[in-house]
């Protein structure tokens, strides 16, 4: 049920939708967290403005030059992590950053992380609430996404509870707080879905 590497192949706007209704897994040594992804969006090596890695390598945005189906995780703000899946081939420079989870698992403790707020469409609605809700950080970044600790697991992981005969339904839109691509339809959600950052 671990997403194996050919998952992560293909064209990163692609792999963008596919992973909608994947679960990502934290095996923190707090405990265990899921959230199920509804958002996401992609950044792209060439012709995107907003992509970290359009202008080359640096030490910061490195992980993201690496094998696909890996993590890249950056801070922003100076307080808040962001956590994005590599894909591509390695050293081309591509990822799509996670924005939006529904909560799954470990809910309690989510909630713990996020300072007691019990609100679940805000727990996890937003790049750095979910990063915050799931408790990872940059000791997480280029970890591999099949790992103990660190996981994506397929749609049907939790079936029956979010089983379904039809294909999700899918919104493509423009991509959110950025000033330089932001134009581009780069940004996908599950439609309907209340868990997302905006609609």
């Amino acid at each position: 049920m671990i997403l194996e590497k050919s998952f992560y192949e293909g064209r990163t706007e692609s792999v963008a939708k596919r992973l909608l209704g994947t679960y990502l897994v934290h095996n923190s040594p707090g405990g265990t967290t899921v959230g199920r992804v509804v958002e996401t969006e992609a950044y792209l090596f060439s012709g995107d403005p907003a992509c970290h890695a359009h202008k080359g390598m640096t030490k910061r945005n490195r992980a993201m030059f690496g094998p696909s189906g890996t993590s890249y995780i950056y801070l922003i703000y100076g307080m808040y992590y962001c956590f994005n899946v590599v894909t591509a081939a390695e050293g081309v420079g591509e990822a799509v950053l996670i924005r939006a989870l529904e909560p799954v698992e470990g809910i309690d403790l989510m909630i713990e992380r996020r300072g007691g707020r019990p609100d679940l469409k805000n727990l996890c609605s937003g790049p750095g609430k979910l990063v915050m809700a799931m408790g990872m950080d940059a000791r997480l970044d280029g970890q591999s996404l099949a790992s103990k600790r660190l996981q994506l697991l397929s749609r049907e992981a939790f079936a029956p509870r979010f089983a379904t005969s039809k294909r999700p339904k899918v919104t493509t839109t423009t991509r959110i707080g950025i000033n330089k691509g932001a134009e581009l339809p780069l940004r996908f959600y599950l439609t309907g879905n209340e868990f997302v950052s905006r609609k």
